[in-house]
C-alpha cells in the first residue's frame, strides 16, 4: 500500500517551508491542506490537540508535528537521496544545534521587525542582523552549512529568505550589505527545484504582511 502523507500548513509559514521542501527533497508526493489560522480546522485541532498550530505532517493517519522534528522523520523515514543530517554523531549535534538556534534566536525579531514600531522594531533589526552574522560566521566559504550537501541546516534557514525583502522594507536595511556570504547562499538554495517550487515569491511575502497586521490588531 502507498503511503498516505498529508500536510497541513499556511502558504507564508517559514516552519511549513521547511516541512514541504524537505518533502520534495525526497520526492514524496503529498497532499498540501491549506489551513486559516484563524479559523482552525477539526483537522488541525485534531493532529495537533497540544500548540494547535501548524505545520502538521500526516503520514498513513499518524500526526507528527514541529517542522524540525518533521524533517528528521522524512530523512529516517525515506532514507533516499542525500541525508538531511550527518552520520557523525558530532556533526550531527552541530546541524541539529543550529537548526534550534534559527528557531529560537531567527524568528523572534522577525515578529519585531515588521510588527512593531520605533525603538522596539530597532532593536528587533539590530538582534535580527546580529543572529544572521552568526549564521554567516558558520557558513563561513563553504556552499552550503554542512559542506557540499544540501541537508538540515539549509531546510531550517531558507524559508526566512522569502521573508528578506519584506524585513528591509520595514527595518530599512540591507541584509545583502551586512551579509553577502549568506544572500550567496540562498541564491544557491533557489537554484534547488525543492526550494523553489517550496517557497512563495517574495512580493506575494511583502502584500500579505499588512493584511496580517490588520488581522491581528496591530495596525
Amino acid at each position: 500500500m502507498a503511503d498516505e502523507v498529508i500536510l497541513l500548513d499556511y502558504w507564508p509559514s517559514m516552519f511549513g517551508m521547511r516541512t514541504r521542501v524537505a518533502l520534495e527533497e525526497k520526492n514524496i508526493k503529498f497532499d498540501y491542506r491549506e489551513q486559516d489560522l484563524f479559523n482552525k480546522s477539526p483537522i488541525l485541532l485534531e493532529m495537533n490537540p497540544v500548540h494547535k498550530k501548524i505545520p502538521v505532517l500526516i503520514h498513513n493517519g499518524k500526526p507528527v508535528c514541529e517542522s524540525l522534528i518533521q524533517v528528521e522523520y522524512i530523512d529516517e523515514t525515506w532514507p533516499g537521496g542525500n541525508p538531511f543530517l550527518p552520520s557523525d554523531p558530532y556533526q550531527r549535534a552541530q546541524a541539529k544545534f543550529w537548526g534550534d538556534f534559527i528557531d529560537k534566536k531567527v524568528y523572534g525579531p522577525t515578529r519585531l521587525i515588521w510588527g512593531a514600531k520605533g525603538e522596539e522594531q530597532e532593536a528587533g533589526t539590530k538582534e535580527f542582523i546580529e543572529m544572521l552574522k552568526m549564521l554567516e560566521s558558520e557558513l563561513g566559504d563553504k556552499t552550503y552549512f554542512g559542506g557540499e550537501t544540501f541537508g538540515y541546516v539549509d531546510i531550517a534557514m531558507i524559508g526566512f529568505y522569502c521573508w528578506f525583502d519584506v524585513l528591509e522594507k520595514c527595518g530599512n536595511f540591507s541584509i545583502e550589505a551586512e551579509c553577502p556570504k549568506l544572500i550567496a547562499w540562498a541564491k544557491r538554495c533557489m537554484k534547488r527545484e525543492s526550494v523553489a517550487k517550496s517557497l512563495p515569491d517574495s512580493n506575494k511575502i511583502t502584500k500579505f504582511v499588512p493584511e496580517l497586521k490588520k488581522k491581528i490588531g496591530i495596525e
